[in-house]
């Protein structure tokens, strides 16, 4: 798995799942930092990556 995008809240996190699934990329993720803050990083397979990357960057164009 590649390390695809790090999010900062909750809302965000929802929003990139939704946009992965359905793209039907499949993701995984890992909870990074400690105590206070604690982000989520999701990853994807490497293969998945540039149809992942694609998906976000049009969505954050409108």
């Amino acid at each position: 798995m590649a390390s695809f995008y790090d999010t900062v809240n909750d809302t965000e996190l929802e929003w990139v799942e939704a946009l992965l699934q359905k793209g039907g990329i499949e993701y995984a993720l890992r909870e990074i930092g400690g105590n206070p803050i604690l982000m989520k990083e999701i990853q994807v397979a490497e293969e998945d990556l540039a149809a992942a990357d694609s998906i976000l960057c049009s969505n954050l164009a409108h």
